[in-house]
């Protein structure tokens, strides 16, 4: 294997890789082609995700196994789906996606995970975790019915192996016997090449033929050690257990699966024979290939760093480190994960729950400081609700630190574990409305549509990193019902910090500017944009006020209904979708049967009724017409008598 001490700066030389454009271009290579080819995928990885930025360990990791899938298997016809779609880069480099590498994550470019739409190499989209057995399953079974006879293979990671989903789905193709190949990559264990050769020894063994005696294999494995050496002997007969089918050594035996492995993945010869074994073996029930593999492989940066390199941005080429922003703001994660270390320091009940998220939500930090205190429950974010709730339920104050877009999967747990019950869950909301490169999967788009229809909840929103502090704070303070705090990914504003918190008062929000001829309510960050085209029309003696909603719910219902007879005019503006923060007010306005007076009018500004494909996310607000220049668009028309020029708008 090829180590790569620096990130290519420069396109490198890949003379294998230059003939491949799709899976049938390599499979006539040798071993020893694979292997080299194997060395290029690598090394051509490493150079375009530095270009690019992107989800690097994996993919690194995952390198030898795509190959051999693709070597093997008959793709497209046959079906390979790969879970979340971090490792699936390289997967794209060998069907057909190579030269567009550099475009990754970027706007009209590839996306960052599998997709149905850009190639017929990828049969099932990805973004979020544990979805591909079900998915290959559904596929297996649909083959089945339709009397088709390809293979469906799933690629599933350990993390997301971690998720019930996943445990579900075995236990419903177990109990189905459907022909399923389900790979499962573990990039979490090492395998010392001694236990490493044995595996792959023995896997084989096993794959080649069907052993329906336990005892067979177990006597076997243990004739190939001298019999003096006892202990060996007798670890050789429980590893032989678990590596066969009708084993009860294994969970997924339990579940009616056979179970092969752990085997190397790097190991290309050993993998295309075993592969080779399992596509032409008995197929009446499921099988499980424990693949063991290791994260950022050949590149020394991303050994031993997992989360530094899971996702990362362009590379500082020398280094290896991620290119940072030149902005002096912090990032709103990095302000939350400060303030609720001060937090729990004075309150001792204060504890903080992610679901393997902990760097990415600033967690981190936390569990640092208040090991004790901090629960990484995995991928399970169902759990995760319900177990706070649980600790809700006792008196203990448990913050449940998660992405906005990973909340969806526990939707149910929220109302009927947390809402219904009125517990005091707090909710931090991280990559609250877009998010960039990740795209609509990874997009917070649903967050305050999904939360303002609920009853007993708060939904707050700050509008610049002094209001997240004390918005941390006031949660931490708040033991009336469960309290939801959604902030977005990136820099905040550049304002200080406080220097002692404070609470919000629940409900309320305030006016920040006054002005005559137009009301700008503005939610979370939309705030600032409101100041800032406000600032713009002072040249054109248009006044404007601006006023910070704050909470989504309950709404400031006085304020609201301030604005509304105070002014001509109203814009509602909010990142987030049509049925969240800006619907509620329309609904209040009506109630009071004061929304239909033909002198006024009002607009509400929120995300578009469309998935937003990855890009920037000041790509993304431009295109929605949430950024200054289509907040401007809208104040010019509705006020008319206001210049029409191309310098109205912000370069």
């Amino acid at each position: 294997m090829k180590i790569f001490t620096q990130i290519p700066n420069e396109k490198p030389n890949t003379p294998l890789l230059d003939k491949v454009n799709y899976p049938n271009d390599f499979r006539s290579f040798s071993s020893h082609e694979l292997k080299q080819l194997a060395d290029e995928l690598r090394e051509y990885l490493l150079y375009t995700v530095g270009l690019s930025g992107g989800h690097l360990g994996s993919g690194l990791g995952v390198v030898e196994l795509t190959i051999v899938l693709h070597y093997l298997f008959n793709t497209p016809e046959d079906n390979l789906v790969w879970d979340v779609g971090h490792q699936a880069y390289p997967h794209k480099i060998l069907t057909n996606r190579r030269h567009e590498m550099s475009t990754l994550r970027k706007k009209n470019g590839l996306s960052g995970f599998t997709k149905r739409t850009e190639s017929i190499y990828d049969p099932f989209g990805a973004g979020h975790s544990s979805t591909s057995i079900s998915a290959a399953l559904g596929m297996a079974v649909a083959r089945d019915k339709l009397g088709k006879t390809n293979n469906v293979i799933a690629v599933i990671g350990d993390g997301a192996m971690s998720a019930g989903m996943a445990y579900e789905a075995i236990n419903n193709a177990g109990a189905l016997k459907t022909n399923l190949l389900i790979i499962l990559n573990d990039n979490d264990m090492s395998i010392a090449p001694a236990v490493g050769g044995l595996s792959n020894y023995l896997s084989n063994v096993v794959s080649s033929r069907p052993f329906n005696n336990v005892r067979e294999i177990a006597k076997q494995m243990v004739n190939l050690f001298p019999k003096e050496i006892g202990e060996t002997a007798k670890r050789a007969e429980n590893l032989a257990r678990n590596f066969l089918g009708n084993s009860e050594g294994t969970i997924f035996s339990q579940m009616g699966m056979s179970y092969l492995g752990p085997v190397d993945g790097h190991d290309v010869k050993s993998m295309v024979k075993i592969l080779e074994n399992l596509k032409s073996g008995p197929q009446d029930k499921p099988i499980l290939l424990h693949v063991v593999t290791e994260k950022g492989r050949g590149h020394p940066f991303s050994k031993g760093s997992h989360e530094k390199y899971h996702a990362v941005s362009e590379f500082n080429i020398v280094t290896g480190d991620s290119v940072k922003s030149i902005s002096n703001a912090p990032t709103y994660t990095n302000v939350f994960s400060d303030t609720l270390c001060k937090v729990a320091e004075k309150d001792k009940k204060v504890l903080a729950i992610t679901a393997a998220m902990p760097s990415g939500t600033g967690l981190n930090k936390f569990a640092d400081k208040f090991q004790d205190r901090f629960y990484d429950v995995g991928i399970a974010e169902q759990h995760a609700v319900t177990f706070a709730a649980g600790m809700a339920s006792e008196g203990l104050k448990p913050f449940v630190v998660i992405y906005s877009t990973f909340l969806q999967r526990a939707y149910d747990q929220v109302i009927h574990d947390v809402v219904i019950q009125k517990l005091p869950v707090r909710f931090m909301l991280d990559r609250a409305g877009f998010v960039g490169a990740d795209g609509a999967t990874h997009s917070g788009s649903f967050d305050l549509a999904y939360l303002c229809c609920l009853p007993n909840v708060v939904v707050m929103a700050p509008s610049d990193e002094s209001e997240l502090a004390n918005m941390v704070f006031t949660s931490a303070s708040y033991s009336k019902g469960p309290i939801f705090c959604r902030y977005p990914r990136g820099e905040g504003e550049g304002v200080e910090l406080p220097e002692s918190l404070k609470n919000i008062e629940i409900g309320k929000g305030r006016i920040i500017r006054e002005g005559e001829d137009l009301a700008i309510l503005a939610l979370g960050t939309r705030v600032g944009t409101a100041l800032k085209v406000a600032d713009i029309l002072i040249a054109d003696s248009c006044s404007i006020t601006v006023a910070d909603a704050r909470f989504a719910k309950p709404i400031d219902t006085d304020l609201v209904e301030k604005l509304w007879n105070d002014h001509q005019k109203l814009i509602i503006i909010e990142e987030g979708s049509a049925g969240g923060f800006s619907s509620h007010c329309l609904h209040f306005l009506s109630s009071k049967g004061i929304l239909n007076q033909n002198d006024k009018e009002i607009r509400c500004l929120t995300m578009p009724d469309h998935f937003q494909d990855h890009a920037s996310q000041n790509e993304q607000l431009a295109k929605a017409g949430l950024d200054v220049n289509g907040l401007l668009n809208t104040v010019r028309d509705m006020i008319t008598t206001l210049p029409l020029n191309n310098e109205f708008l912000v370069k």
